[in-house]
C-alpha cells in the first residue's frame, strides 16, 4: 500500500510540474529586468496579470508591460491566471546597477535652495507631472522600437546623484543631450500629449506623451512647445524645439521616462547611438 502512495504522490508531483511547464510556455516577456528597466510581456488574451500585487492592463492580444524603478527591490512577483484557470507564478530577480556621481558647481543659490514661494510653486508644478504619469490609456505605443529624440553629447545619465554647490541631490531620473537652442525635438514612439506647459519654474517648458498602459515620457528645458495636450503624435514627429529653460547650466534636453511612478532609463529603450 505504502508503495501504492509513493506512486501515486510521483505521479501528482509530475502532472503538476507539467501544468506548471505548460503555463509557463503562455507568458513571454522581453526587455530588461534591472532598475531602471522596462520589460514587455506576452500571454493569452483575456488573462489576468499581476504584477507585484497591481493588476496590469493588457492589449486585445494579450501584451502587457511593467517596468523597475533606480531603487527597486531584489526581487518582484508576477502572477498570471489564465482563462481556463490555470494560473504562473514567478519571481523575478531584480539585477542591481552601479551609478554615477555628478558635481555640479556655480549654480546660482536661489535655483539650488529655493525660497517657501517658489517651493509652493515647485510643489503645484510637479504635482501636474504626477496627475499625467498616474494616467492608464489604452494605446500600445509603448512597444515601438524607441528612437533617439536628438542627436547630441550625452550630458547627464540615468540614476547619477548630483552634488549642487556641494549639496547632495535625488537622484537623476533622466537622459540628457546637450544640442544647441532650437534642435528640433522627435517622439521617440508615438503617444498622446498629456502635458504641454512652457514655464515651470524647474523644468521650464515641459512636455508629457503617453505611450499607453502607463508607460509616459518627459521632455524639459523646452524653448518652444509644438504640440497640444490631447494631441496623437507619430513616432518620430517633430513636438518641440530644445533650450535652456528653467534650472539648467547650458542648452540641453532632458528626457525621462516613467511606468507610472516608476522611474526608468530611457537609454535602455534606445538603438546603440551612431
Amino acid at each position: 500500500m505504502r508503495h501504492l502512495k509513493v506512486i501515486a504522490s510521483a505521479a501528482l508531483l509530475t502532472l503538476l510540474a507539467a501544468g506548471a511547464a505548460r503555463a509557463a510556455d503562455k507568458v513571454s516577456l522581453s526587455g530588461d529586468i534591472s532598475e531602471g528597466g522596462l520589460v514587455i510581456g506576452q500571454t493569452e488574451p483575456g488573462a489576468k496579470v499581476v504584477f507585484n500585487g497591481r493588476p496590469l492592463r493588457l492589449t486585445p492580444d494579450g501584451m502587457f508591460v511593467f517596468g523597475f524603478n533606480r531603487d527597486a527591490k531584489k526581487t518582484a512577483s508576477l502572477d498570471v491566471t489564465f482563462p481556463d484557470g490555470m494560473t504562473d507564478h514567478r519571481v523575478l530577480d531584480v539585477a542591481r546597477t552601479k551609478y554615477k556621481i555628478q558635481r555640479i558647481n556655480g549654480l546660482p543659490e536661489k535655483m539650488v535652495s529655493p525660497n517657501p514661494k517658489q517651493l509652493a510653486r515647485i510643489r503645484r508644478e510637479n504635482g501636474q507631472i504626477i496627475k499625467a504619469r498616474e494616467a492608464d490609456i489604452n494605446g500600445s505605443w509603448f512597444a515601438e522600437k524607441f528612437i533617439w529624440p536628438a542627436k547630441g553629447r550625452i550630458s547627464g545619465v540615468f540614476g547619477s546623484q548630483r552634488i549642487l554647490n556641494g549639496k547632495p541631490r535625488a537622484p537623476h531620473t533622466g537622459l540628457d543631450i546637450a544640442v544647441p537652442t532650437g534642435t528640433v525635438l522627435r517622439a521617440p514612439a508615438g503617444g498622446v500629449v498629456s502635458l504641454a506647459q512652457p514655464g515651470f519654474y524647474l523644468t521650464g517648458g515641459t512636455l508629457m506623451i503617453d505611450h499607453g498602459h502607463g508607460v509616459s515620457s518627459v521632455f524639459i528645458h523646452l524653448s518652444k512647445i509644438e504640440v497640444k495636450v490631447g494631441d496623437v503624435v507619430k513616432q518620430g514627429q517633430q513636438i518641440a524645439l530644445t533650450g535652456a529653460t528653467g534650472r539648467v547650466t547650458g542648452p540641453h534636453v532632458h528626457w525621462g521616462v516613467y511606468w507610472f511612478d516608476n522611474r526608468l532609463d530611457p537609454r535602455r529603450l534606445l538603438p546603440a547611438a551612431k
